[in-house]
């Protein structure tokens, strides 16, 4: 399963729409890097944040998941208060081919001051804005720059397409756009 370069995620974009808006290099010039870097894209954050809050004692279940539990928050800047969540979303939209897996690295300026990114597989055929889930695992309040890079998307392309893949399934979060809240 081999790891996409440049070349080909700059074609993919261009020709098919794989991502969109796309910046054809990296942009860092006083921001946290984003644009296609080598083997990858670095995605951007966009300006909308759901912080987790206590403040109602909401429980966080994700069979009946309340809207209770987070507070929203739209601007340049998102403040993740300490040891605390927050769900936000890429600027970019993506359309996955059906023979590739894209799995998502958070980067490195953000883990350094304790900020970790964790998202799932981008599945073949999947399509839409991608939910990001920020961790503040420090006992400080942290800074998330929105329009700036969040996290790099690596692209694997398969041996051969899926007999089924998470369009021919109907998934549960195809074509979302903003944040997507847990489904069941």
């Amino acid at each position: 399963m081999p790891i996409m370069p440049d070349h080909w995620i700059r074609r993919m974009a261009a020709e098919h729409g794989m991502i969109e808006p796309f910046v054809e290099s990296q942009r860092r010039e006083g921001v946290i890097s984003y644009g296609l870097s080598s083997y990858g894209y670095d995605a951007r954050v966009a300006d909308e944040f759901k912080i987790f809050t206590n403040v109602d004692n909401a429980v966080v279940d994700p069979k009946a998941f309340s809207e209770k539990g987070f507070v929203t928050r739209t601007g340049p800047v998102c403040i993740v208060p300490p040891n605390s969540f927050a769900l936000a979303h890429t600027v970019e939209y993506f359309r996955i081919p059906r023979d590739v897996l894209v799995i998502c690295l958070g980067k490195s300026t953000y883990a350094r001051c304790g900020i970790i990114v964790n998202v799932t597989p981008l599945e073949p055929e999947w399509e839409g804005q991608v939910t990001i889930e920020i961790s503040n695992t420090t006992p400080l309040p942290a800074r998330i720059y929105a329009n700036e890079g969040i996290c790099q998307f690596l692209f694997l392309k398969g041996e051969a397409p899926p007999d089924v893949s998470y369009a021919d399934r109907q998934g549960k979060y195809m074509r979302q756009r903003g944040v997507a809240l847990p489904k069941l």
